[in-house]
């Protein structure tokens, strides 16, 4: 392995490690200590469902779980909408499964504002992580070592 690039990786275990000390947020508000950019996960009853990375936490954390947010800044949500409604693919094309028409659908809108209350709800922790190169990696990291179903590194 480059010398670069191990240098890159060396810290990944331990800011996962810290990741996973943090007790967790389960109540939708923030504390104020939680601040800055870096890494975050999602997880239900234990269960490592989603992790994501932010230059900032407080602001994509409201992103992700506010009320009235779209599909394009929760794309948990809407994941979660999508398999609750059983439409398990969208499109970035137009036409009927396109991100934009399900967010028309009411049945699929009721699912992805149930989804945001929902993750309210599930343990939220974060990381601290400024370097960008070093937050892309440890989300990758995080994701696999976690197993995160709800993450895809697939491109659109």
């Amino acid at each position: 392995m480059h010398e670069k690039f191990l240098t890159f990786t060396e810290a990944l275990h331990p800011k996962f490690e810290t990741l996973m000390e943090m007790d967790p947020v389960t109540d939708g508000i923030l504390p104020s200590h939680i601040k800055g950019s870096g890494v975050y996960l999602f997880s239900e009853n234990g269960r490592h469902l989603y992790v994501g990375r932010t230059r900032n936490v407080r602001s994509r954390y409201g992103q992700h779980t506010r009320h009235g947010t779209g599909h394009n800044n929760a794309p948990f949500a809407f994941k979660l909408a999508r398999e609750a409604t059983g439409i398990l693919k969208s499109d970035y094309k137009s036409g009927p499964t396109s991100r934009a028409n399900l967010m028309l659908d009411a049945d699929f809108l009721q699912a992805f504002n149930h989804a945001l209350i929902r993750m309210r709800a599930m343990e939220f922790r974060f990381v601290n992580e400024p370097d960008p190169t070093r937050q892309c990696l440890l989300e990758i990291y995080v994701s696999v070592v976690c197993g995160s179903p709800y993450n895809d590194f697939d491109t659109h």
